[in-house]
């Protein structure tokens, strides 16, 4: 699952590039700004942390480390919202 997780998400972040270049955000053949692009994969980091997180909680038993997965995932959800 976490392999699939990683391919959607690149593909996503390809996908956001291609959209910004398609809509007319870029001049063909001119790159995409580097804060755009470092804010594109910072984001495509957090949603595999988010992917990873989710996958130990679904397979968890211990109850405080439950816990803790859930603290992480509520991090990870504060900065991704912060990001959009």
């Amino acid at each position: 699952m976490e392999l699939m997780a990683r391919g959607w998400d690149s593909k996503s972040v390809e996908a956001q590039i291609e959209s910004a270049e398609a809509n007319g955000n870029s001049v063909p053949g001119e790159q995409m700004p580097q804060e755009q692009i470092e804010l594109l994969w910072k984001k495509e980091g957090l949603l595999r942390s988010r992917a990873r997180v989710l996958h130990d909680l679904e397979n968890c038993q211990n109850p405080r480390y439950r816990e803790i997965l859930r603290a992480a995932l509520a991090d990870l959800d504060a900065k991704l919202s912060g990001l959009n």
